[in-house]
């Protein structure tokens, strides 16, 4: 079977990390995505939680080495001339499994071909490949172009930001510091950045503030930020709950662009949740509130494989007393939304 010809590019992509409602921690992630013919390959892949190898967290050496491989000026790192596409977010690990496949030259053009879900040195076509993906023909000067720009520095790899933590209640800062270090996003905390040097500020993707700051305190913050010419997404904490928090962030960090991401819309209100993905992918919903006592209750309310489109989902009525707010995750990541009466 001969190879159509497809576009290719690279887009910024994320994997949202979390606290997760069993207690558990979910790794942040942020990488280039491939994109063919305007679409992320990912997203081909039905639900597959999995990262490209061209991560911002890999030591510069290693990311310019992934390049050159792709740009095969390196060997195949796997039997058969096989190339690692995708792999697990948490390791990296062959043994977790990883999408595979063999990138080779026709004539000044590059084929992706043969995908395959891969979990040793030598892939099981039959038994495991992704026989309705490729093989895709990428014209060999568009290609080289998108990977070079990452080689020599024209297109930086997607940056990994700080967040700053801005507020008066010190426990709750410390414990969302610790939950973001621990899943991958670095976190300091602060009572004033205003006089904190430009090139500090520039480190920073996300600013929280905490309910306690007020009006005169975030202007300050903010015209600090805007003299460094810094990037930054400002979000004000919904709710002293760790896990929801942490959810805040990675929606403010999600960088990718608006069209190619997978969940793009999330409301609440009366006890119904609307959602909108644009594949084929699993969702969760889960629950935070705050009863009278202000205590925090997590409630799982949804976990099922959505189709594109929107959709409309009930909650029951445990899930939604009290002040409530809606977390909205799939492998590429977050929404939250409050509860609208």
């Amino acid at each position: 079977m001969s190879a159509e010809y497809a576009t290719f590019g690279l887009a910024p992509a994320m994997r949202a990390g979390g606290v997760l409602s069993d207690g558990a921690y979910q790794v942040h992630r942020e990488f280039m995505d491939f994109v063919v013919d305007g679409r992320p390959l990912l997203y081909r892949l039905s639900d597959l939680d999995a990262v490209s190898p061209l991560a911002s967290d890999v030591p510069p050496a290693i990311f310019t080495e992934h390049v050159r491989s792709l740009l095969l000026e390196a060997d195949a790192p796997l039997a058969d001339g096989r190339y690692i596409i995708y792999g697990c977010p948490e390791c990296e690990g062959l043994e977790c499994g990883a999408v595979t496949a063999v990138i080779e030259r026709a004539g000044e053009d590059f084929v992706w071909r043969d995908f395959a879900w891969q979990t040793s040195e030598v892939a099981d076509l039959e038994l495991n490949g992704y026989h309705g993906i490729g093989p895709f023909r990428f014209d060999g000067e568009q290609y080289r172009a998108a990977l070079q720009r990452l080689a020599t520095g024209a297109d930086e790899p997607p940056a990994r930001r700080r967040v700053l933590l801005i507020g008066a209640r010190v426990a709750l800062l410390a414990k969302l510091a610790a939950a973001l270090r621990t899943i991958n996003i670095g976190a300091d905390i602060t009572h004033d950045a205003a006089n904190a040097p430009d090139e500090e500020l520039r480190e920073y993707g996300v600013v929280a503030f905490g309910q306690s700051v007020d009006e005169q305190e975030r202007t300050a913050v903010q015209a600090a930020f805007a003299r460094a010419g810094a990037d930054v997404a400002y979000i004000d904490a919904l709710a002293p709950i760790v896990p929801l928090l942490v959810a805040q962030i990675e929606q403010a960090l999600d960088r990718s662009p608006p069209e190619q991401r997978r969940l793009t819309r999330l409301v609440a209100v009366e006890g119904e949740a609307g959602v909108e993905v644009t594949s084929t992918c699993r969702v969760q919903l889960i629950s935070y509130r705050l009863d009278r006592l202000h205590r925090a209750h997590t409630h799982d309310v949804f976990d099922a494989e959505l189709e594109p489109g929107k959709h409309r989902i009930a909650l029951d009525e445990q899930a939604t007393r009290g002040r409530s707010f809606i977390v909205a995750r799939t492998m590429g990541g977050v929404l939250v939304a409050p509860m609208v009466r």
